[in-house]
């Protein structure tokens, strides 16, 4: 029994390596987005509470505003990507518990969106911003938006001296 359960448990990790070697495409794609949306979740825990209200000139977002961006945006491209409209989890949220949920939502939001992208689905046609895209198109430009996002909240954490989480260590020399 423990034979045959150890060649089920094999060939099905073999399935799930053979399908990400049929799109390999999509699940790059899946790998990048996971890491922009890790990042940011991640940034948005480490910053305390105090500072979500902070702002580093007035003419930008405080902290928070910045989080509530990122799952508004996340829902929006997202949202293009399965064509729907759906609403902003983050619209009147200002705590960072609250902002928080919301960019938890907008993830899991996504991340179906990126799991149902096949290489085969990438070029279907979708509309965003009223103009023509493809699903492959819509979902890196979450990443790349993604990624802007926390490059915008960097500063902020630096000010703040808060290590961002992309510059924490790593492997064994992590103390």
């Amino acid at each position: 029994m423990k034979i045959f359960a150890t060649t089920i448990t094999l060939a099905l990790a073999g399935s799930a390596s053979l399908f990400a070697q049929s799109n390999p495409l999509s699940a790059e794609l899946k790998q990048l987005y996971m890491n922009s949306r890790n990042n940011i979740m991640r940034a948005a825990e480490k910053v305390p509470e105090s500072d979500y209200s902070f702002k580093p000139a007035t003419t930008v977002r405080n902290f928070g505003e910045e989080i509530g961006h990122a799952a508004q945006f996340q829902m929006v491209i997202c949202g293009a990507a399965k064509g729907e409209q759906p609403a902003n989890p983050a619209a009147g949220k200002t705590s960072k518990a609250d902002l928080i949920a919301a960019l938890k939502a907008s993830s899991d939001y996504c991340d179906t969106a990126y799991d149902a992208l096949t290489d085969a689905a990438a070029a279907q046609p979708v509309k965003m911003f009223n103009r023509d895209w493809t699903k492959l198109g819509v979902l890196y430009f979450n990443v790349i938006h993604n990624n802007e996002t926390y490059g915008t909240m960097v500063p902020y954490m630096r000010i703040k001296d808060v290590v961002p989480p992309t510059s924490e260590p790593r492997g064994p020399a992590k103390k």
